[in-house]
């Protein structure tokens, strides 16, 4: 696995294209979630030009995993469109809680296993721990996710310090709920 991170504008213009490729196939066609999309690709207003991205490759050089952290003191998906995943509790807003969204690690290359099952995968664990290390050096102690409830399994099987900041609820037709995510500091 290869690993890119940073914003759009660091990384390549073809990677970054290839990121809102791959989101429409898994999140759009994969998951048939209805989310904004233009010329085949998914980005929505939180893809900003401080929105940091960790993107995993094949060695084809194929994005095979994605993950998009904000910092919860700016506009974030949870605050401005999920506030109720919280359970009633306020919606996170500082410089050390960023939020995790649009993690995805589906190898659409693999003929071994389905695309769905993929989200328990080493890719999915490895590009998670990436994630969570990239998030920490930008200075985040804790994450705060809106994920499919099926996230919870991997984060459970994989060791990951994660419990739920609400229950799960029923949106558009799909399970999610908003998970926490602890970041442990080095040393």
């Amino acid at each position: 696995m290869n690993k890119n991170a940073g914003t759009s504008s660091t990384l390549s213009k073809e990677l970054f294209n290839q990121v809102g490729r791959y989101r429409h196939k898994v999140f759009v066609e994969t998951l048939g979630w209805e989310l904004t999309t233009r010329n085949g690709e998914e980005l929505d207003q939180f893809d900003r030009p401080d929105t940091l991205y960790v993107v995993s490759q094949d060695d084809k050089g194929n994005v095979n995993g994605c993950a998009r952290l904000l910092p919860t003191s700016q506009p974030y998906l949870l605050g401005e469109v999920f506030p109720e995943l919280m359970n009633g509790a306020p919606v996170p807003c500082s410089d050390d809680i960023w939020e995790l969204s649009r993690f995805a690690a589906v190898d659409f290359n693999s003929r071994t296993t389905s695309a769905l099952s993929q989200f328990s995968s080493e890719v999915a664990v490895k590009l998670l721990q990436d994630s969570i290390a990239f998030a920490a050096e930008q200075g985040a102690k804790r994450l705060i996710t809106v994920s499919p409830i099926g996230i919870e399994r991997l984060l459970r099987r994989a060791g990951f310090h994660a419990h739920r900041a609400g229950p799960p609820m029923i949106i558009g037709g799909h399970p999610i709920f908003a998970c926490w995510i602890e970041v442990r500091q080095p040393g």
